[in-house]
């Protein structure tokens, strides 16, 4: 398929979708105002003139709370479709390069101490979490935003990639994860669900469940024969009356039991139908890939499907809401309502908590790889890397970077015999956005998704970026020091590594520059990593065993032009002067 062109039809089936839905909902609108001035005639007729029988009134109060319950179920179709012309044109944005800022850039995610998030801005707005995600959930948030700050094994990536194929043309599936997950995010709160699912039991004697639930048939038994009779004799009064006073009782012992579980409910049940239908819509699609499959079956649970289990919690959490209700209130010190509800609750807990993290951990993963699928579909011309064994190895062909719509492609080689690029060249030459380009790559390449280039082949790496390190007033920290600081981090990563280091060392003089980069460096590569180093310090260039590339620029009339070329050896002049000239300085 086509994406533009797929989108573009779907949205217009939308958007006249929507259409219809409006109309609807106007004419519904004015046939609810028809009906209540008929009921105004009527009544009219009936209550204050007399001329009819007030039963007639009855006709167009039942048609208008009829008409009402249709006026609800259209207002949530239009709403619904709504949603879905919003996800078609926020794809269609993408296309055209409009969606900086319109999405989620994952900034709660954000975490100056991880060795690349910031530095590959993974987290911002205009950045790789925004360009990727089309997930609505906070579980599939937290699951797309974890699988790119940890590489995964290359069975777990090669299992990703078999599922993201299948998603990819899911684009129904899609969709409607995308229409029910705005609902999902404005109201469930899965982590407090979570906590709550397994938090220790409070009921836990068996005893006392028996106890309760006897006192409960017992005062429903007394409360029909009481409602069945006309007259009770004095035995029966009296039994009543102890009922009751033990059931008292009974609550006043269990009040703190009653607060606890029922207060530790509020919070994490809201919405909890929102929650259930997108599990559902997850159990009806049919998956042939097993990653899909695997997670499609954590949310089938000893026979039972996970949405039934959490609609059937939905409607508990109703019934506990219900005890604010009089005539509850009235019945409680009889059919002790609320205890009988804890002890439903409780028992919930003890059949399904323990499944509840799994259930949310299978939705946030198909989200995740939903958003993937998406990616891959609206970029087809990109592929899936290709994973080795052994030794480190990072080879791409027309490697570019994803962020940009018109990035210049390189090629780049690294491996054990030729493990360091030594970058030179002129300010704005590209010499950053070359790393960045790599390390984006690297990272989309291990969350399983597919890389802005020809061809790409690389092993499993732990990346080390130090491209946007600053200095920080709060830590009392220069510049200089950050990024000691963060190439020790680098040093400490796991291997093997992959580094990328933007400037090495520029905060000090070029006597301790050469002598720190070439004793850093040297311990990377001895440490068995592979990555590259730019640098505007020619005398860097002399770094035994490094390769040596650079980006030109030229002047043309009065302008500096860059081609984003790299181009082997190193830089032979520099645009420093010309650019301060440029701007106005006289140098």
């Amino acid at each position: 398929m086509n994406p533009r062109e797929e989108y573009n039809d779907r949205l217009e089936q939308r958007r006249a979708t929507l259409s219809q839905h409006r109309e609807a909902h106007l004419r519904i609108g004015q046939a609810r105002l028809a009906i209540f001035v008929v009921a105004g005639v009527v009544a009219w007729a009936s209550l204050y003139r007399g001329d009819i029988s007030g039963w007639w009134l009855a006709a167009p109060v039942a048609l208008f709370f009829g008409v009402l319950a249709y006026h609800q179920r259209i207002q949530r179709r239009m709403e619904c479709a709504r949603r879905a012309v919003n996800f078609y044109e926020r794809a269609i944005d993408r296309l055209e390069g409009r969606w900086v800022g319109r999405g989620e850039c994952g900034a709660r995610f954000r975490n100056p101490q991880h060795p690349y998030a910031d530095d590959l801005d993974l987290f911002v707005p205009g950045g790789v979490f925004e360009m990727l995600s089309s997930t609505r959930t906070r579980a599939g948030q937290n699951t797309l935003a974890s699988w790119l700050m940890q590489p995964a094994p290359v069975e777990t990536l090669r299992s990703r990639h078999q599922a993201i194929e299948e998603l990819r043309n899911k684009i129904d599936l899609r969709e409607e994860l995308f229409v029910l997950g705005e609902d999902f995010t404005a109201g469930v709160n899965p982590e407090a669900l979570i906590d709550w699912a397994g938090q220790p039991l409070v009921v836990t004697s068996r005893l006392q469940r028996v106890a309760l639930a006897a006192l409960g048939v017992l005062g429903i038994v007394f409360f029909v024969f009481l409602v069945a009779s006309e007259f009770l004799g004095l035995w029966q009064r009296i039994a009543m009356m102890t009922l009751v006073l033990v059931n008292l009782g009974v609550m006043f012992r269990f009040r703190h039991t009653v607060d606890q579980v029922v207060g530790d409910l509020d919070h994490p049940a809201q919405d909890l139908a929102l929650f259930a239908s997108v599990l559902e819509r997850i159990e009806r699609e049919e998956f042939s890939s097993p990653l899909l499959q695997r997670l499609r079956e954590a949310l089938n649970t000893e026979g039972d499907a996970a949405s039934r289990r959490i609609a059937r919690l939905n409607r508990i959490a109703e019934l506990v809401d219900s005890r604010d209700n009089f005539f509850v209130k009235l019945l409680e010190p009889v059919i002790l309502w609320t205890p009988q509800l804890v002890l439903v609750v409780e028992a919930w807990r003890a059949k399904s908590g323990a499944y509840v993290p799994g259930w949310l951990a299978a939705m946030g993963e198909i989200e995740a790889l939903a958003s993937l699928a998406g990616y891959a579909f609206e970029h087809p011309s990109d592929p899936f890397p290709e994973f080795a064994d052994g030794a480190p190895v990072l080879e791409a062909d027309g490697i570019a970077h994803p962020l940009l719509a018109n990035g210049v492609p390189n090629d780049v080689r690294l491996d054990s015999r030729q493990p360091l690029w030594l970058v030179s060249g002129s300010n704005m030459s590209g010499k950053s956005t070359l790393l960045r380009a790599i390390g984006v790559n690297t990272i989309l390449a291990l969350a399983g998704a597919p890389v802005r280039a020809r061809h790409m082949r690389l092993t499993t790496l732990n990346t080390g970026a130090s491209i946007r390190v600053t200095d920080s007033l709060q830590e009392g920290s220069s510049r200089f020091y950050a990024e000691i600081l963060r190439i020790r981090l680098i040093l400490d990563l796991p291997r093997p590594t992959l580094f990328l280091l933007d400037e090495l060392l520029h905060g000090t003089n070029s006597h301790d520059r050469k002598i720190g980069a070439e004793g850093i460096v040297k311990a990377l590569v001895a440490r068995g990593a592979i990555g590259l180093v730019t640098t505007h310090d020619l005398a860097l260039a002399d770094i035994a065993g490094a390769r040596n590339v650079h980006f030109e620029d030229r002047i043309e009339g009065g302008k500096i032009l860059f081609d984003y070329r790299l181009r082997e050896g190193v830089v032979e002049h520099s645009n420093a002067l010309d650019l301060m000239r440029a701007v106005g300085l006289e140098v």
